[in-house]
Order: C-alpha cells, then sequence, then structure tokens
C-alpha cells in the first residue's frame, strides 16, 4: 500500500519568497498545514504574504534574509528553530537571471548571479543542516532550471550558476541522504511567468523576452509549487531526485 506522509504540522524555510515560485510555493505549503518562514529582501513583501496566510488561517513568519550572506541564513534559520524547534524543509529558490551576451562584460551582474544562485544556495544549506542532521530527516529543495541542462545565447553565466547547483544537488544527495535521512530533489523548471525578466538590462533581450511572452504559454509558480508538494508527499522509500518541470509548448 502507498503511504502518503503528511507535512501538516512541519516546518519549511522558503527562500526568494516575495514573489514568483517562492510566494506560490509558501501558500501551498501553508494551505497543506506546513509552518512556513517567509525568507527574502523585501521585508514589506513578505510582511504582506504572512499576513495573507495566517488571514487564511495559515502560520507564516517573515524572516528577512540575505541569502549571499551566510550569517543572515543562519539568523532566519536560528529564528524557526528557537520559535518551532525544528526546519523540516528548505526550498532554495532564490535566484536572478539577468540575460547578455558574455561579450557585454556586464562583470557586476555575472558577481551577482553567482552569489546569489550559487553561493545562495550554500549559504542557506550551510544554516539549516545542522538541525536536520540533529534531528535526522529534512528535505531540501534546490531550484535549477532547463538551463543547466541546455545552454542558450544570453544566459552563458545563468546556465553555469543552474548547472552548478544541479551538481551540487547531486552530490549533496548523495552525501547526505543515507546518512542522515534527509532528501535532496533538484527542480527544474522550464519557461516560467516570473519577476526574473524584470532584471535583464540589456534591451535586445528584454524585447525578445517581452515578444516570446506575448507568444507563447508559460509556466507559473503554482506549477513548480504542485510539483515541490508531489516529492513532499512521496513515500519514504522514494528519493525524487531531479524533476523537469517544461510547459507543454517546449519540445525540448
Amino acid at each position: 500500500m502507498k503511504i502518503i506522509m503528511s507535512i501538516r504540522g512541519k516546518v519549511a524555510l522558503v527562500t526568494g519568497a516575495s514573489s514568483g515560485i517562492g510566494a506560490a510555493t509558501a501558500r501551498k505549503l501553508a494551505t497543506e498545514g506546513a509552518i512556513v518562514g517567509l525568507a527574502a529582501r523585501r521585508k514589506d513583501r513578505l510582511d504582506a504574504l504572512a499576513t495573507e496566510i495566517t488571514g487564511a488561517g495559515g502560520k507564516a513568519v517573515a524572516l528577512p534574509t540575505d541569502v549571499t550572506d551566510l550569517t543572515s541564513c543562519k539568523a532566519a534559520a536560528d529564528a524557526l528553530i528557537t520559535q518551532f524547534g525544528r526546519i523540516d524543509v528548505l526550498v532554495n529558490n532564490a535566484g536572478l537571471m539577468p540575460l547578455s551576451n558574455v561579450d557585454s562584460l556586464k562583470v557586476d551582474e555575472w558577481q551577482r548571479m553567482v552569489d546569489v544562485n550559487v553561493s545562495g544556495v550554500l549559504n542557506a544549506t550551510a544554516a539549516v543542516l545542522p538541525q536536520m542532521i540533529a534531528q535526522h530527516s529534512g528535505h531540501i529543495f534546490n531550484m535549477s532550471s532547463i538551463a543547466g541542462r541546455k545552454v542558450f545565447t544570453g544566459l552563458a553565466v545563468y546556465c553555469a550558476t543552474k548547472a552548478a547547483v544541479a551538481a551540487f544537488s547531486d552530490g549533496l544527495r548523495m552525501e547526505i541522504g543515507p546518512k542522515h535521512n534527509i532528501r535532496v530533489t533538484c527542480i527544474q523548471p522550464g519557461a516560467l511567468k516570473s519577476e526574473l525578466y524584470e532584471q535583464i538590462t540589456d534591451a535586445t533581450y528584454r524585447r525578445q523576452m517581452d515578444d516570446l511572452a506575448a507568444s507563447m504559454t508559460y509556466l507559473d509558480g503554482e506549477d513548480i509549487a504542485d510539483t515541490i508538494l508531489f516529492a513532499l508527499n512521496a513515500p519514504s522509500r522514494m528519493d525524487v531526485a531531479e524533476l523537469f518541470v517544461l510547459p507543454t509548448e517546449q519540445g525540448w
């Protein structure tokens, strides 16, 4: 008989929770009965989302966090542990995607992507892992991308960061899964409606993305939230290591 694992009463930390996938995931987990720590830099958005979730009968705590700062990540994790005694789920979702060709030499944008997309995942993982190891349970979700497996023009650095996330996820799963009973799932979405496109400073690529948005159907944050819930609800004998989630119009 298939056993479904309930997440009711579990404690989750979601980074990048102020919009998009992060906000949708926080709402979904709270609806299913989880206690959700909302981590992002924009405190006003976190406060509004926490109010929305609690108003609907859920439990959420706003935790202003800069994932590029290990101390900030540890403070968010410690706040959840102090209040609720554990952390069962980490959703490493914070990310940036400013498109440009490498010869445009937008070096500051490259560095920011590495800081958020790669170091942010490492920092948040380091912040929650001691607690998960101590309780001998947990589930870590790392948000990679189809761009972590397939390289696109204008996305060389972004693709590199997402490939790093996919590689780290594999290694992390192999190291901590059997030893500490902690599951690791790498989510790899295709084209998705997101505020990521608002970060594009290259005028040509911004026009291209606007044209694509007008001509194709995108995934939305709720699709990825449902995917995360699927993996969370998998029976303990299953390790859902990777999930590709693509719009049906994309034939990759």
